[in-house]
């Protein structure tokens, strides 16, 4: 009988595209999502690619009734993975109670309703900025928290902070956060991808909307930081790979290999690569011209930072695979491919 799994935030680009690998996998795959940041036509595209249409709910987590009820209704599920948050470091700043009412009540209502129903398994959608700007490079997990430079990351720190705390008073559940670098890329059938809806607020979209001729010009947000070319540096990780981590980790959960009832990990790839090298490598991949300014640095961003995924890939047993060039050039033939360009 398949594991039946739910993911929040399921039509969102990282979510649909590890509801494929779930799917591919096996798994039974039921989504939450408000649609706030997504559109539901992702739905017919993750059914193109696997060949299973997941079931759908839509509703919005932080709603406490919604959700109790939805639980009633699916109440044989073996894992959650939870994406559902909102997500921009920029919007964060300029709207911190929208983020912290958001990301953390979800939070808790799920985990509430996960010990009412003997739901054991969480995976969570975590992030680096929970090391703000860390005094050494790479990160390692044993690297210190530091206060986030961001509302949006300081949700991710206290979430964490809410399932460590959790998970050792609720027997019987286990978690594990994922500590994402940046994903970029799309899956290579071209079918999903980073869709943002309105202004994009992460870097690659912005990129392949402005080659596609949507945006006048890519601002670059400040060339003063203390690196070879003075824009701030990144670890790029392929959503594809990065997806493949949840189901990686899920199945840790399942077969019951975690060593502890809460666990982290850095996912990303190791290597850190700057907005610019970023920039030049998608004009040069993919032959098209970007138009750039830069402009002032951007409230909440950190100067620079890239991961060491040791401890992901000897216990997770899971390693990033794509290489940079191939992950931009397969943002590029999503984005080709929505705006029917040829």
């Amino acid at each position: 009988m398949s594991k039946k799994v739910l993911v929040t935030g399921g039509t969102g680009y990282i979510g649909s595209h590890t509801v494929v690998e779930l799917q591919n996998e096996g798994f039974e795959v039921i989504i939450v999502d408000d649609l706030s940041n997504s559109n539901i036509e992702v739905l017919d595209a993750i059914e193109k690619i696997s060949g299973q249409r997941p079931q759908f709910e839509k509703f919005n987590l932080a709603e406490r009734e919604k959700t109790d009820a939805f639980f009633e209704k699916y109440n044989h599920m073996d894992a959650i993975i939870h994406f559902a948050a909102f997500k921009a470091v920029g919007e964060s700043v300029e709207k911190p109670l929208e983020y912290y009412r958001n990301n953390l009540v979800s939070l808790m209502n799920l985990l509430e309703n996960m010990k009412r129903h003997n739901v054991p398994s969480l995976v969570f959608s975590s992030s680096c900025t929970v090391y703000g700007q860390p005094d050494q490079l790479p990160v390692t997990e044993s690297t210190p928290r530091k206060p986030a430079e961001s509302p949006y990351g300081n949700t991710k720190a206290v979430s964490e902070d809410i399932m460590r705390d959790f998970s050792h008073a609720a027997e019987g559940l286990n978690c594990i956060a994922l500590r994402y670098f940046n994903p970029i890329g799309a899956h290579p059938s071209a079918l999903i991808g980073e869709f943002p809806v309105g202004v994009p607020n992460n870097l690659v979209p912005f990129i392949t909307q402005t080659a596609a001729g949507l945006r006048d010009e890519l601002k670059i947000f400040g060339e003063d930081y203390d690196t070879p070319d003075g824009t701030a540096i990144r670890d790029y990780i392929n959503v594809v790979d990065l997806a493949k981590a949840h189901v990686v980790a899920i199945n840790r959960l399942m077969e019951k290999k975690n060593k502890a009832a809460y666990e982290f990990f850095n996912v990303g790839t190791g290597n850190g690569y700057s907005v610019m090298q970023l920039v030049k490598t998608f004009m040069e991949v993919n032959g098209v011209e970007v138009k750039y300014q830069i402009t002032d640095r951007r409230a909440g961003d950190i100067e620079k930072i890239w991961a060491d995924t040791t401890l992901a890939n000897e216990e997770l047993g899971w390693k990033a695979e794509k290489t940079l060039e191939e992950t931009l050039a397969s943002a590029w033939a999503w984005e080709k491919n929505v705006r029917n360009i040829k």
